[in-house]
């Protein structure tokens, strides 16, 4: 009997009568999975035909003839029942040229191995051995591995075969090491790629092989196809077949059973092996499921057309021959497992794949793409033409273009002013809202915090400055991981203020005027990223590079508020310092500044004194003070700075013994911040009621207290400096108090 499948949630109308609509090309769809919209790409409304066993036995046929192959019968029928097409692999192997010229080759240590790239049923596709799973201390054991040699009554020694013997106890420990292997798969997997399989099906092909099951209580063997990579992606698609409530049990429920399914010989039929008869139960699953794809093709597809239709086809590089090379240090009948181990391992551990940054380039850059062609953006930019933004975002238009785009020569042809703008376009809300759909889409994710979407942007940005300041850029690039610049303020609705120097923009945004502000957050907070001045938050670099931990895009944030007068000159000096083709001496470590011998071409970012005429801090003799991590995260809060390094101090002398004059001045901090606060308070109370005729300090009753408590710390604080300046200062400040009463 077929197994039954969940059926997902229906919205009315979509189960359709049993038919196959005309021929139509491949189809865009919007889907909700799991509450979430998702774009599908290229669905079709057929699936593939069932393959005849006459197609079947000439795959088997060729193999078999094949001199660069290295399967038996049974590993041949095997790959028969799981590619898709299997007459068009036979005629590969019949017509190749030369030896294996058909076949994909792989060279690793030992041996050759060589596969065959075809589409293969996600019925046919057993979950084989992986690291994952061998790694853990899992209640079901594994089952033991062997290789296994040609049978050949020929001279010599028999030739090991593309294929390998999985030895379970018995038929009950398959079906357990199965649903453990993907209830496992599944739950060690926080991010599956279900989105993506439904969004674009399995794109990047499984690696499998034939496996010979065998069991130690004498059942007879089971031929099937074991898959050794894409073991998450087989269970997504499973997961997915199961519906969007199943849990990991109930998904690896309903793979194993029809992976597992047995159809019985019929009364007076001849007798069949355990594997036909599987395999015939496998056969009866996929035409079940296939069915239930015709019935869902009403003129708008069913839920569950679409999640059949998505995943039941799955890329497949099938390892099918190897040749073990002379003198070899492992035994021919380990080299097959040992070959396939190497190419897992070349997979995941020694091939260096795309960075983090190469991602989101690919990404974002597609995704504007995407944006452009829809047509779909109602452009909030201005009069810039939103291809002329992309093209200037992918380093189609260069630099000096920059006014030409953005339609005001006012702009300097700057790539700090590049990237103020581009951040600018990219993060108007319906351009914002557009680019980060087609990015959820391409990465094959449900969502996206703007943390997210500010990675994307990172790449892009440095694109003009990325070999000048190649050694920082890492840093940079983490920062934008970070939120960067995105501040809730820069999402929100301003133009940029084209000038020349940015610190010319401070008193407007003083002022209020929030373009102004909203300029410099986004110059000045780019100049201090891209010179890690500003990087990510990591709690390890609290107290001795940064006073307290924040997010990129929370400082930020801080140093740019409306009345953060120091934070808003930083933040603009950064930006007038700025060079593109020059690194800055502050991103420089210590050990790195000992081996530079000439600084000139370097440049210098600067501490802010907000007391100066131009709002430059400098030491006693007038050199300039070069801004570090530390100055940049405090400037944002100086309070909260403040206060992290007193924590930090007062933690630093837990249990440790300090002599009375360590105390004392620990002490004297302490009052000294407990008057600067009582006096702050006396400063709010006077400005409540100044102007109106309200006492601030209330009755005599609430005025008594403050007076005598105030009183007792004036005589306390005067008794105890009279021996330190002599009487003299204190009789002066009572005469003239005297004189004023």
């Amino acid at each position: 009997m077929p197994i039954e499948f969940k059926e997902p949630a229906q919205a009315e109308g979509h189960i359709g009568r049993l038919s196959l609509p005309g021929p139509r090309g491949p189809e865009s769809l919007r889907f909700i999975l799991k509450g979430e919209e998702v774009t599908i790409s290229g669905f079709e409304r057929q699936l593939p035909e069932p393959s005849s066993a006459s197609s079947r036995g000439k795959l088997v046929k060729a193999g078999l003839a094949d001199s660069g192959t290295a399967l038996d019968e049974d590993g041949w029928h095997a790959v028969a029942r799981a590619v898709v097409h299997p007459e068009g692999v036979a005629a590969q192997l019949r017509t190749q040229t030369g030896l294996a010229s058909a076949l994909i080759e792989e060279h690793v240590e030992g041996a050759t191995l060589r596969s065959i790239h075809a589409r293969v049923w996600l019925t046919e596709l057993f979950p084989g051995l992986q690291p994952r799973t061998g790694q853990e201390s899992l209640p079901i054991a594994d089952p033991a591995v062997r290789g296994m040699l040609e049978e050949s009554a020929g001279e010599g020694a028999p030739r090991p075969l593309a294929t390998v013997s999985y030895v379970y106890r018995d038929l009950q420990h398959l079906h357990d090491h199965l649903r453990q292997t993907i209830t496992y798969t599944r739950r060690a997997n926080p991010n599956p790629y279900d989105q993506s399989i439904l969004a674009r099906r399995i794109t990047r092909a499984v690696i499998a092989h034939p496996c010979r099951l065998e069991f130690e209580d004498d059942t007879e063997p089971i031929h099937v196809l074991v898959v050794r990579d894409g073991i998450t992606r087989i269970t997504s698609a499973w997961a997915l077949l199961a519906g969007d409530d199943a849990t990991p049990d109930e998904i690896a429920r309903l793979a194993s059973e029809c992976l597992l399914a047995e159809k019985p010989t019929r009364r007076g039929s001849a007798e069949r092996s355990l594997s036909q008869r599987q395999s015939l139960g496998r056969q009866e699953q996929l035409d079940h499921l296939r069915g239930e794809f015709l019935r869902g093709l009403d003129e708008t597809p069913s839920d569950r057309a679409v999640r059949i239709g998505q995943t039941l086809v799955v890329p497949a590089q099938i390892a099918v021959g190897l040749q073990a090379y002379p003198g070899g240090a492992l035994p021919e009948v380990e080299l097959f497992d040992d070959a396939v181990r190497s190419i897992l391992a070349s997979v995941h551990v020694e091939f260096k794949g795309w960075d983090a940054a190469a991602q989101n380039v690919e990404v974002g850059s597609r995704a504007l793409r995407r944006v452009v062609l829809s047509g779909q953006v109602q452009t909030d930019i201005g009069a810039a033409d939103l291809s002329d933004i992309v093209d200037l975002a992918v380093g189609r238009i260069k630099v000096e273009a920059l006014p030409t785009v953005f339609r005001d020569k006012a702009i300097p042809p700057t790539a700090l002013w590049r990237a103020v703008y581009l951040v600018h376009a990219l993060t108007r809300p319906s351009l914002y809202r557009e680019v980060k759909r087609h990015a959820m889409d391409i990465k094959g994710t449900r969502a996206m915090k703007f943390i997210g979407y500010a990675e994307l942007l990172g790449p892009i940005v440095d694109l003009p400055w990325r070999g000048a300041k190649k050694a920082v850029l890492q840093q940079a690039r983490n920062a934008w991981a970070n939120g960067g610049v995105i501040t809730a303020d820069v999402r929100g609705s301003w133009e940029p203020v084209p000038t020349e120097r940015l610190t010319e923009l401070v008193p407007a945004a003083l002022a209020g005027d929030f373009d102004a502000r909203m300029t410099i957050t986004v110059a000045g907070g780019i100049a201090l990223i891209t010179d890690k001045l500003l990087t990510r938050n990591v709690g390890s670099a609290v107290g001795r590079t940064v006073p307290f931990r924040a997010d990129v895009h929370a400082v930020i944030a801080d140093l740019s508020r409306q009345g953060n007068e120091a934070g808003l000159w930083l933040l603009a000096h950064a930006a007038d310092r700025f060079e593109a083709d020059r690194q800055a001496k502050n991103s420089l470590t210590d050990a790195q500044l000992t081996r530079v011998t000439d600084l000139t071409p370097y440049y210098t970012h600067v501490r802010i004194d907000v007391s100066a005429s131009d709002k430059v801090a400098r030491d006693p003799g007038g050199a300039e003070l070069a801004l570090d991590q530390y100055a940049v995260v405090a400037t944002s809060d100086v309070s909260k700075a403040e206060k992290a390094q007193q924590e930090l101090s007062d933690s630093a002398n837990d249990g440790k013994e300090l002599s009375i004059d360590e105390r004392a001045a620990i002490e004297r901090a302490g009052l000294l911040r407990a008057l600067q606060t009582a006096n702050d308070r006396l400063s709010a109370l006077t400005a409540l009621t100044q102007g109106t005729t309200l006492e601030g300090f209330g009755s005599k009753d609430e005025w008594d207290p403050l007076y005598k408590l105030s009183s007792k710390l004036l005589h306390a604080i005067y008794n105890g400096g009279t021996t330190l300046v002599g009487t003299e200062v204190f009789e002066e400040n009572e005469e003239s108090e005297e004189n004023e009463e």
